[in-house]
């Protein structure tokens, strides 16, 4: 099975640009058409996050008409920029999504077993895991001890970024720590929010972060440097798995670069 994950493309309106520079909708048609060439082709994507910009109703019409053209199914979770009610009024045709509440779910028609965490705290830049979400967690890991991804918005851990560590998840780490801790079958964390290829070992397993499809937070480690962004360039996480061996992670660029060619 492979699955690629597609973060953080933060969608405007069609043709508003990001910051009034940044052509976020013409870097997630690039992704678009990236994906949609990889050979093998991915099973699935999984979108997690910072789906749009500000959470309006047009921004998620035009989110929606770019990942319509992805030739394999995808699915959504919220981020800290996205709004949970105008992100299901987009996509009725979602029927994983619930109706009504957080947008948890769990996916158990794959060789993997996906469960999808809802971080937002609508207003807010950080994350969060109540114990709502949390006992929600607690019964659908208790059901099954299938090798499972979690997929979330917000790393439940800190980068070395001090701007993002205080904008990672901040309530409800603790516990869901313990709870991956506790189950063996976790075979790996998958987070955004960074705007970075990320990769840790957090609770007894794997964790890792993939990197925006538009604009990157500047790899900066320097203690009190504040946020800034960059244009290094865009790309998707390429998760392989295959039955008897780990989780294989690769992150795939999206632009036009030289080559393939010879090692020689």
């Amino acid at each position: 099975m492979l699955i690629v994950q597609i973060s953080d493309p933060h969608v405007k309106r069609e043709g508003e640009l990001l910051y009034g520079r940044i052509d976020t909708q013409g870097f997630l048609e690039r992704a678009v058409a990236h994906v949609n060439g990889l050979d093998p082709r991915p099973d699935i994507a999984l979108v997690t996050g910072d789906l749009v910009d500000k959470g309006a109703p047009a921004e998620y019409a035009n989110l929606k008409r770019l990942l319509s053209r992805l030739e394999i199914p995808f699915y959504l979770i919220p981020g800290n920029h996205d709004a949970r009610d105008a992100l299901r009024e987009a996509f009725p045709e979602h029927a994983y999504l619930p109706r009504a509440g957080f947008l948890q779910y769990v996916l158990d028609d794959r060789p993997l077993r996906l469960i999808a965490l809802d971080t937002l705290v609508e207003g807010k830049g950080h994350g969060a895991l109540c114990s709502e979400r949390l006992d929600w967690l607690e019964a659908r890991l208790g059901e099954s001890d299938r090798t499972t991804l979690l997929f979330m918005h917000h790393p439940p851990f800190d980068v070395g970024m001090e701007a993002l560590d205080a904008a990672r998840l901040l309530e409800g780490g603790e516990r869901l720590e313990a709870l991956v801790r506790a189950h063996g079958n976790i075979e790996r964390v998958l987070c955004g929010h960074v705007h970075r290829p990320i990769q840790v070992r957090w609770a007894g397993t794997m964790a890792s972060i993939a990197p925006s499809t538009a604009h990157q937070a500047t790899l900066d480690l320097r203690d009190g440097a504040s946020l800034s962004m960059t244009m290094d360039p865009p790309g998707v996480a390429l998760h392989l798995w295959r039955p008897g061996a780990s989780l294989v992670t690769h992150l795939s660029y999206v632009g036009s670069y030289e080559g393939p060619r010879p090692f020689r």
